[in-house]
């Protein structure tokens, strides 16, 4: 019999050596290379091949339409893409404390879903798991079909799968499981890569879904092998911050996110609020990360129209412009890209003579709330144009677009649903790119008239009543939509 042949893996990272080391090279851990079995012993038949594989015609497979199940979470559901989907695995990911095993607790108890659900902890007792339950209000008839296990070890989750066949299977947490034919100890990376995939492959067998939630590390991505988020079809990150809870009536809001998502969209964002009875889905958002104010705006505060997925959200942005504290200037921003800012900054010192290359910028996002979209750039602009000069924004104006190196403005996605959004909050004029026509050729647009009439036109109907548009094809046109020329020339 041919002797194994013995290797040395990090258990931080994964990384295999022939030899044993004292710093594993990959992920630069001290005394992290074990002795591992390269080609390990599989017991039982778990791999054997019992028939011959059959394989389908790829036009003569239907999509049927109840392969997704409601979470019963509307959120939750936006974030999926629809709904839960039928032999699929969920990867959650979070901070500790910010609510995945909430999350995970009132799905199970709000599915729509007439099959058994299997809730797995490894990290609470049967109790405690029933104290939260009692916490958050949910009721015997949702409790009734929801079996708990309270085990990491893998044989015993299989025997119980197996027993329960359950439609939902919810495990707490990927880091307590382990199985005697992966050996080392729970949580390490050889025990998290197999127990994930024999879950998975459980799931995907047996018409079931799965939600896996998987710890942290210090920097914010998912603990543990990078193959397990390859592994899922889903994977969704639970995020918190607390400046929120000043707009949002005392209460703090969780923001969650698709890092990947096999049958949706990445682009999509459920927002919750976390109470007594634990997270509330947020569904009106337009006026969540506006900061409420009597008068005028301060110098430095632009409002912006951004896109989070299939929905408008008007957000606030603040910037503070001092003389930089040494040789070199700074950026601080991190709700909004520092390199973005950096660029726009570098746009108006070229197009408007604006300097701040000797100036420390800092941005920030009222609310928290980070914003990724490149429709925020005109605002940003705005609100570093102001807090440069000191000349206040209109309290009553929402801005949109995207800014090019060349001081251009360029035309961004679904601008009438963000006029529409911003008229029914109240906001009374509209600063946004000059549209083009379908050659893709700049319309002369002559007039704010003009332009009402062209976004009218793809609104399908008349403007927002009140509403004043105005187009602008580049950075100079926009500040003199905003400003008079004495107030631009008095700012120099």
């Amino acid at each position: 019999m041919k002797a194994p042949k013995i290797i040395y893996r990090c258990t931080g990272c994964g990384h295999e050596e022939p030899k044993w080391l004292g710093r594993c090279p990959e992920c630069g851990e001290w005394n992290t290379l074990i002795e591992t079995d390269s080609s390990p012993a599989v017991t039982g038949n778990r791999r054997v091949v019992k028939k011959m594989p059959q394989t389908f015609p790829l036009a003569s497979l239907e999509c049927k339409d109840e392969a997704r199940i409601s979470s019963g979470i509307a959120e939750l559901d936006r974030v999926l893409g629809g709904g839960i989907m039928k032999r699929s695995a969920v990867l959650v990911g979070g901070e500790p404390g910010i609510g995945k095993s909430t999350l995970l607790l009132q799905t199970a108890a709000a599915a729509h879903t007439k099959g058994r659900i299997l809730y797995i902890s490894g990290e609470e007792s049967a109790s405690q798991i029933r104290l939260r339950a009692d916490r958050l209000g949910l009721g015997e008839n949702s409790l009734g079909r929801i079996e708990v296990l309270c085990t990491g070890s893998l044989e015993e989750i299989e025997t119980a799968l197996n027993a329960v066949k359950p439609a939902l299977v919810m495990v707490d947490s990927a880091q307590t499981l382990f199985s005697a034919d992966a050996g080392t100890a729970p949580g390490s990376v050889s025990q998290m890569k197999f127990c994930s995939y024999e879950l998975v492959a459980w799931v995907k067998e047996h018409d079931a879904a799965l939600f896996l939630v998987a710890h942290v590390t210090k920097e914010g991505v998912i603990a543990g092998p990078k193959m397990i988020e390859h592994l899922v079809d889903t994977v969704l990150y639970f995020e918190e911050n607390d400046k929120t809870s000043g707009l949002c009536g005392g209460r703090d809001c969780r923001f969650l996110r698709a890092a990947k998502n096999r049958f949706g969209s990445v682009d999509e964002i459920g927002i919750f609020t976390m109470g007594e009875k634990g997270l509330v889905p947020v569904e009106d958002t337009g006026t969540l990360f506006l900061v409420r104010r009597e008068g005028e705006f301060p110098a430095g505060v632009a409002t912006a129209a951004t896109l989070e997925g299939s929905r408008t959200i008007l957000v606030e942005i603040q910037a503070l412009i001092i003389p930089a504290k040494g040789a070199v200037s700074r950026v601080f921003s991190d709700k909004i890209d520092s390199g973005r800012v950096s660029r726009v900054a570098a746009a108006l010192e070229k197009h408007l003579g604006l300097r701040l290359s000797d100036q420390d910028l800092y941005v920030n996002v009222a609310g928290g709330i980070r914003i990724t979209e490149v429709g925020v750039e005109l605002a940003l602009a705005c609100a570093l144009y102001s807090a440069r000069t000191g000349l206040a924004l209109p309290s009553d104006l929402a801005i949109a677009g995207e800014l090019s190196l060349t001081g251009e403005l360029r035309p961004v996605n679904r601008l009438p649903t963000r006029i529409k959004t911003a008229a029914s909050l109240g906001f009374s004029s509209f600063l946004y790119p000059k549209p083009e026509a379908g050659s893709n050729q700049p319309l002369p647009v002559t007039s704010a008239e003009r332009a009402n009439a062209s976004v009218a036109s793809e609104m399908r109907g008349s403007p927002p009543e009140g509403a004043a548009l105005k187009p602008a094809g580049d950075i100079k046109a926009a500040i003199r939509q905003i400003y008079d020329k004495e107030q631009v020339a008095g700012s120099r």
